[in-house]
């Protein structure tokens, strides 16, 4: 598995925990906050990877 592949399961992965936690705790929560910026994070790597893979 690729490192792209890892990225994009741990987004996944983060995305359906994010929701799990708002709905239970709230979409302020602290941990809502804190998987939301992990989320954040990871889009941005992903999105950085692949314009860079797009550019050769």
């Amino acid at each position: 598995m690729s490192t792209i592949d890892n990225v994009l399961e741990r987004i996944e992965f983060l995305r359906n925990e994010m929701t799990k936690v708002a709905f239970k705790k709230g979409f302020t929560s602290q941990e809502s906050i804190i998987i939301s910026q992990e989320l954040d994070k990871l889009l941005n790597l992903y999105d950085s990877v692949y314009r860079n893979e797009n550019k050769k």
